[in-house]
């Protein structure tokens, strides 16, 4: 997740996605580690990709541990998320490899609960703001 100071108030890039029942879904960036990775740099590296936005690494939000199926098979996963600051790029899904966002934007933190879809990474980007406002 990755954060910029905007107007004195903090925002954090997130992307759009579509899911296989063709909704649009507003998301945090993720994907999967490169080999000789670490999971911060697999955090920067995601970003930078989804976003357009590159970015430095903070610290460790928290972990995401799920479940979802596929026509053929069920599929379980775990995101690691990290704060990120932004230090640079400009909003774009041209460097998304997977050329699976269809948007992205920078959304007001406190508003974030509001845009983002799933509950568990509403947690997340509460964490954030905790971090961030200093009651962590």
């Amino acid at each position: 997740m990755v954060i910029d100071v905007q107007d004195g108030a903090a925002h954090i890039a997130v992307i759009a996605r579509r899911n296989r029942a063709g909704r649009v879904e507003w998301c945090l960036p993720k994907g999967h580690m490169e080999p000789g990775e670490t999971l911060a740099q697999t955090a920067a590296r995601e970003v930078a990709e989804e976003t357009g936005i590159v970015g430095s690494v903070i610290e460790a939000l928290g972990t995401i541990d799920y479940w979802f199926s596929t026509p053929d098979r069920r599929v379980h996963k775990v995101v690691h998320h990290y704060l990120l600051v932004a230090t640079g790029g400009e909003l774009s899904i041209d460097g998304d490899p997977d050329a699976e966002a269809i948007d992205v934007a920078w959304i007001a933190l406190e508003e974030v609960s509001e845009r983002l879809t799933f509950p568990n990474e509403r947690r997340i980007a509460q964490a954030a703001w905790e971090r961030l406002a200093g009651s962590a």
